[in-house]
């Protein structure tokens, strides 16, 4: 706490007179955020874990950025903490990076049409379901390497990257509920390459996008992986929402490659054969408000007992968007789901939004864990139904400076969740997060 106090105070004072997000006139700008967030969580729907815990999250960012024409350098520090831990709660690297610089890099705009960053960087590519700088969780993925961009004629964009995804430091459950600091690395062990390349306005208005990533990994001394080497190729046609009129959104991603199932030396790498679907389509009335009202559907294979490994990987996708937070609930992810839902959304004021969803949630192989929860039958005899999630969240800009935010997620345990081996006690999960962000 005295660290985010010492750091806010040092950023305002130097930065007298300069509106957040303003650039100084010698080209350099320095801001910062703190984001303190308390959850609560009873009848934990995730294997191994408290049945009722409470966590306080402390997120400080200050970012530094410096342009001299086509050039730009950027640097950025994280710190990431957690308190009210203790054992059992489900502390990882997710909520815990001590003092880290998770940017630092060079961009130059060669032309109107060709930018190029290298050094340690954030990404959001496409939809963020595979490759993205995740808000909602406490830490973030940094990636090291070199990133292209191109944006030549007609609504063509592309980007290329190729990268070392940065490992986070210290892991060990011990440091963790310390919040020890130690320095993030990155190696050719873990190496994640690829690209998006989009046309905006191409089908009926609608831009469509195609995706292709390649993740490769290899076991370290002291340090398993499952060895994957995953090659992901997805397409996506979206239409975005506005006033008095429909949207949609659907995308379709392939999986194929090789993986482990497990990190034991024994175990065997099988040939991956996974999926994923999203759908939505929705409309947005005027006026005030400006409410929104969607359908959507989400469904990800998962592992079957056919000597082939089915469980899709969603690699360094966000979750919060589509389906629920992370934090304590986490329960909800990419994977061996199939949910229909339908969301309401709204803005009442240039301050204000909100949303409500619910969605009913299934296995798509019953053998498998669903979903994050880690919770499975691997006979199959607990069902497929995993129960009703109603997710809501507000958020209300009290300042110009100041934002607060409420997420609500009650889960309702359908047959799975409650009859399977493994399956933590209690028919409801129960999960609330209250954050406030002050900006510099």
């Amino acid at each position: 706490m005295r660290v985010a106090g010492v750091l806010a105070g040092a950023m305002a004072a130097m930065l007298p007179g300069v509106a957040e997000g303003q650039a100084r006139p010698d080209g350099f700008d320095l801001s910062a955020t703190t984001r303190l967030r308390y959850e609560t969580i009873d009848g934990q729907a995730r294997a191994g874990f408290n049945e009722a815990d409470d966590l306080l999250n402390l997120r400080t960012t200050v970012l530094a950025e410096y342009r001299d024409g086509p050039v730009r350098l950027v640097a950025e520090l994280w710190d990431s903490r957690v308190y009210l831990a203790e054992q059992g709660t489900p502390v990882t690297t997710g909520e815990v990076n001590t003092l880290e610089l998770v940017q630092a890099f060079v961009e130059v705009k060669a032309s109107r049409t060709v930018a190029v960053q290298a050094g340690r960087f954030l990404l959001n590519l496409g939809s963020r379901r595979l490759v993205a700088a995740d808000d909602y969780r406490n830490t973030t993925n940094g990636y090291t390497g070199l990133r292209v961009d191109l944006a030549p004629a007609l609504g063509w964009k592309g980007t290329a990257i190729y990268t070392l995804p940065q490992q986070r430091r210290p892991d060990d459950l011990g440091s963790l509920l310390d919040n020890r600091a130690g320095l993030d690395r990155e190696g050719t062990a873990q190496v994640l390459w690829g690209g998006v390349i989009s046309r905006a306005r191409a089908v009926a208005g609608a831009m469509v996008e195609a995706s292709f990533f390649h993740l490769g990994e290899r076991d370290e001394p002291g340090r398993p992986t499952r060895d994957r080497s995953l090659n992901t190729a997805g397409v996506r046609i979206m239409r975005e929402p506005a006033a008095k009129h429909f949207d949609f959104e659907t995308e379709g991603i392939l999986q194929r490659g090789r993986a482990a199932a497990g990190l034991g030396a024994a175990t065997p790498v099988q040939a991956v054969r996974a999926w994923f679907f999203h759908a939505d389509a929705g409309y947005s009335w005027g006026g005030g408000w400006k409410p929104r009202l969607s359908v959507e559907f989400d469904a990800a294979s998962g592992d079957n007992p056919s000597g082939r490994y089915g469980r899709f990987d969603t690699l360094f996708g966000m979750r919060r968007a589509d389906l629920a937070p992370a934090g304590l609930y986490n329960a909800i992810a990419r994977t061996n789901i199939v949910t229909p839902g339908v969301r309401l959304e709204a803005t009442p004021d240039a301050r204000t939004d909100w949303f409500v969803a619910y969605r009913p949630m299934w296995l798509q192989s019953r053998f498998d864990g669903f979903s994050s929860t880690g919770v499975r039958d691997a006979s199959g005899r607990s069902g497929s139904f995993a129960g009703h999630q109603l997710d809501a969240r507000l958020r209300h800009a009290l300042t110009r400076n100041l934002r607060l935010e409420a997420d609500l997620v009650l889960l309702a345990k359908g047959r799975f969740l409650r009859d399977a081996p493994n399956a933590p006690p209690g028919r409801w999960t129960r999960y609330l997060s209250l954050n406030a962000t002050a900006s510099f």
